[in-house]
């Protein structure tokens, strides 16, 4: 079966980030992860993914620095933002899925998210 796409999962939460990763191979997407920003970025250097899916707060290379950089660097991808910390008020240019979040849902607004052409951020 063709992939229908590569995703970048960008989590510190191991049990997340390997849940997903596993939830969305079964779902028929390629999966890179990272544990933090860092290590995202080393991912995004040797890969072209078509979807980040990251978490917002992370230790290292995280929360509005984070932002700045995907905001700057990785306009030409789809961003997702997870996270269990964000208020619907606080800005984000990118959408956001909120923690604790349904796999399935996520992976449906991941599909649609494919569909659409990359770089559109949600302002």
């Amino acid at each position: 079966m063709p992939s229908k796409g590569l995703i970048l999962v960008v989590e510190d939460e191991d049990a997340i980030r390997l849940t997903l990763r596993d939830y969305l191979r079964k779902k028929g997407y390629d999966v890179l992860v990272a544990s933090d920003g860092v290590g995202a970025i080393k991912q995004l250097l040797d890969y072209e993914v078509d979807i980040i899916v990251t978490d917002y707060r992370m230790d290292v290379l995280g929360g509005d620095y984070w932002i700045k950089f995907l905001k700057r660097y990785c306009s030409d991808k789809r961003v997702v933002i997870t996270s269990g910390f964000l208020r619907p008020d606080f800005h984000i240019p990118f959408e956001v899925v909120y923690k604790p979040f349904d796999y399935g849902e996520l992976e449906a607004h991941v599909a649609q998210l494919l569909e659409s052409p990359p770089g559109r951020a949600a302002e």
